[in-house]
């Protein structure tokens, strides 16, 4: 059974640093381009990073570069994202999905068309 578990989300101050694990079972994460998407209330749901299965080069968005970095542990099958310099407007909910390594946008492929990506997530909260 296919299944993505996001965690190490919480509550840090303006400038600190959390982890974020996704947790992959059921399938070979490295077989996939796979990344991580936020969502803030009110807002849209947007590309955060994707990392390629290929190469291990890396998609970030524009406010991040420089404070996020993306990377997996293909034995553990588990995808991290490090998140330094935090500000308040990284408030969201963080998950991880098959991901377009060029766009940053959220893909479907085989084993993992119909996954729920957006069924659980981890909240990151960033105030003083």
């Amino acid at each position: 059974q296919v299944q993505l578990v996001e965690s190490g989300g919480g509550l840090v101050q303006p400038g600190g640093s959390l982890r974020l694990s996704c947790a992959a079972s059921g399938f070979n994460l490295a077989d996939y381009s796979i990344g991580w998407f936020r969502q803030a209330p009110g807002k849209e749901r947007e590309g955060v990073s994707c990392i390629n299965l290929s190469d291990d080069t890396a998609y970030y968005a524009d406010s991040v570069k420089g404070r996020f970095t993306i990377s997996r542990d293909n034995a553990e099958n588990t995808l991290y994202l490090q998140m330094n310099s935090l500000k308040p407007e990284d408030t969201a909910v963080y998950y991880c999905a098959s991901c377009d390594p060029t766009t940053g946008r959220v893909s479907r492929p085989d084993r993992l068309e119909e996954y729920d990506f957006w069924a659980q997530g981890t909240q990151v909260t960033v105030s003083s």
